[in-house]
């Protein structure tokens, strides 16, 4: 029973050291199996393969070879699952990425004066997040007025016009 306790928490250990060297296995390996050969993979076999077998000698009468046998089984069933759910979790995608052309049509706030055809600063927000961008516009424009964007004329510039009410 101390050899697969031994292996259980080997197991365990080869899992917390997963999560500072993930990525070092399945670089060697550069994809040839699909990940499933990556750390989490082996700790979860290894792991299961221990505990599985200690489970199986303590509960019951059978032998060593039966407590092998079964907890390779449970080890394997681990190990795909590690890899099943890994293979899930990185296919999870967040909302794109906001740009600043998704800024053509908001509105926003002078905070540096703009003068006539030269540049000064608006107070935007993209994706709920204020951000300060260089403004031009045709016309001069106060501190303090509400804008609309028209353009984008860099990644850190945009055209805009005071709001008309």
């Amino acid at each position: 029973m101390t050899f697969f306790l031994g292996l259980g928490i080997a197991g365990i250990v080869l899992l917390a050291l997963s999560l500072i060297f993930g990525g070092v296995l399945e670089g060697l390996l550069d994809g040839f199996f699909d990940g499933l050969l990556s750390l989490p993979v082996i700790a979860g076999f290894i792991s299961m393969l221990g505990f599985g077998g200690a489970i199986v000698l303590g509960a019951t009468s059978a032998g060593p070879v039966v407590a092998t046998v079964i907890g390779t089984a449970a080890g394997v069933a681990a190990g795909w699952l590690t890899w099943k759910l890994s293979k899930a979790l990185m296919r999870d995608q967040t909302s794109a990425t906001p740009r600043g052309g998704d800024l053509v049509g908001t509105s926003g706030t002078v905070v540096t004066a703009i003068p006539a055809d030269g540049y000064g600063e608006v107070m935007l927000r993209l994706a709920g997040h204020p951000v300060k961008y260089a403004a031009k516009s045709p016309a001069p424009v106060v501190r303090g007025t509400e804008v609309w964007v028209e353009a984008e004329l860099s990644t850190t510039s945009v055209s805009v016009r005071p709001v008309e009410r």
